[in-house]
């Protein structure tokens, strides 16, 4: 008994780490659930940020109204789009209502960088970001294009995550790359300066 109970340990512990030690992406985190989520974007990028419907999105996203950026978890992202081999741009100001108030997943500017700052430690996930920009993420569908009619794929650091990126957790200095359409670009990006950040 004792043997099978060492073995099935081995198994869990190889699912979770995605079979390579290290720790998977595929951590269980909140995903929104499509139906509720107000405004949400489905047409073909590029997509504005999303503010007409925030504050409707809120809840069903899993995020809060806060006065002012937490501090407990403070990491950061980056996000590169890519539609047939060409980069679309990640607006400014995603998450961030109109100098009134500012959710745990936003944007300042165009540089693609994702910040998480929460005043509680959580994981938050791509699903949320996109529920926040109000962009349509799912396993079949970025925005406008869904497959098979479009095959798209998403990395992380350079390597394919299969399933569904809206499940995909964010944790710290992650390169993540949308590549959408027929055409990829030259390189995926596998890596970004982070800076002081």
């Amino acid at each position: 008994m004792s043997g099978l109970i060492a073995v099935l340990a081995v198994v869990l512990a190889f699912q979770l780490t995605g079979g390579d030690g290290k720790s998977s992406n595929r951590v269980t985190g909140e995903t929104p659930n499509e139906s509720k989520l107000i405004g949400l974007q489905t047409g073909q990028a590029p997509w504005n940020p999303g503010l007409d419907h925030l504050t409707d999105r809120l809840k069903p996203v899993g995020v809060s109204a806060l006065g002012s950026e937490g501090t407990v978890e403070h990491i950061h992202q980056h996000l590169d789009v890519f539609v047939n081999g060409k980069h679309v741009t990640v607006p400014a100001l995603i998450g961030i209502y109109d100098s009134q108030y500012i959710t745990e997943l936003h944007t300042h500017d165009t540089s693609g960088v994702m910040h998480v700052e929460s005043p509680v430690k959580r994981n938050f996930t791509l699903g949320q970001f996109f529920g926040v920009w109000g962009v349509r993420l799912d396993s079949n569908c970025i925005g406008g294009y869904c497959k098979p009619k479009t095959p798209w794929r998403v990395y992380v650091n350079g390597l394919n995550q299969p399933g569904n990126p809206a499940e995909l957790v964010l944790k710290k200095h992650q390169e993540i790359a949308m590549v959408i359409g027929d055409k990829r670009p030259q390189q995926v990006p596998s890596t970004y300066n982070f800076g002081g950040l």
